[in-house]
């Protein structure tokens, strides 16, 4: 049964999924079935978890600076959350501790798409870019990766219903992977993340970016009225700001590199100059369905 995403029948399909996947809890080793496998990391044996869900992020786009990076391979965000305080639910690791995927993006053009020496003002940067990437070195991946505990994620059922407010907030940083750039090439970092909070609504943002409109998707109930999936849906985010890219190149050289990767990406971005918008499939049921089901397939 499917149920499109206006408010009633938003509602309508979150209670069945609620109420109908409240159950008694197993021990048992996990072997999940049917549409219960989609949640085989979700924390369930956990007692303050309340909900499991998986959430694919199958296409969107993260605009960071001057730089778009289109998101064409599938990342995945895994996890549970508990009972909801003051309109957001804590958010529990996954179980197997990988609770962001961290896939590579590619990025248009590679990194001579990113770097443009002939764009840069800057008299020596433009000659040391013009030195150091004019080299061949062409390809370049965008990863997002977690930059805070998962603890520090939250997630609102209420305002993913209703359109209004932050549904997910999500601290992330971007890795910039290049064999040149070497292996700690960041933008955002534990300490000064890329912070987004998603909604499925309509934005607020600064200029000069415009406000943009999210989705709460599609809605259908599995096994019984104890899962509920949501396909289409699309959290959207375009207030946030950006630091800097940091450590590119490594110990010495990243006094060169950083100023340059920064300057061809348009960094430090403030907000009105970022966007992310995220196409997610969604799976959600209650941590007491998956031990359930756990329970009755030993």
């Amino acid at each position: 049964m499917k149920i499109q995403s206006s408010k009633g029948r938003v509602i309508v399909a979150l209670c069945i999924a609620a109420v109908a996947a409240m159950s008694l809890a197993g021990t048992a080793q996990a072997k999940l079935t049917g549409a219960y496998t989609h949640f085989e990391q979700g924390p369930y044996n956990n007692t303050e978890v309340k909900k499991c869900i998986q959430s694919t992020t199958t296409s969107g786009e993260v605009l960071l600076g001057s730089k778009e990076v289109p998101i064409v391979n599938p990342v995945v965000l895994q996890g549970g959350y508990g009972k909801t305080v003051e309109g957001f639910a804590p958010f529990f690791a996954a179980s197997n501790g990988v609770t962001l995927e961290e896939v590579a993006q590619p990025v248009p053009g590679g990194l001579a798409g990113l770097v443009n020496c002939k764009k840069i003002s800057e008299p020596f940067l433009r000659w040391a870019c013009e030195l150091t990437f004019e080299n061949g070195l062409t390809g370049l991946d965008s990863t997002l990766e977690l930059a805070r505990p998962a603890s520090e994620i939250e997630i609102s059922e209420a305002n993913l219903i209703t359109g209004e407010g932050t549904t997910l907030k999500l601290p992330v940083k971007a890795h910039l992977e290049n064999p040149f750039l070497g292996s700690n090439c960041y933008v955002g970092s534990s300490s000064s993340p890329l912070t987004w909070n998603l909604t499925t609504g309509t934005t607020s943002p600064p200029e000069p970016n415009k406000p943009i409109t999210g989705s709460g998707g599609t809605f259908e109930v599995l096994e019984g009225g104890r899962i509920l999936e949501i396909t289409g849906a699309s959290l959207v985010e375009n207030a946030w700001s950006a630091p800097g890219a940091t450590g590119c190149g490594g110990f010495l050289v990243e006094l060169i590199l950083d100023p340059i990767i920064n300057a061809a990406a348009g960094l430090p971005a403030s907000a009105g100059h970022n966007t992310a918008i995220l196409n997610n499939d969604v799976f959600i049921t209650s941590a007491n369905a998956v031990r359930k089901n756990n329970e009755e397939n030993p």
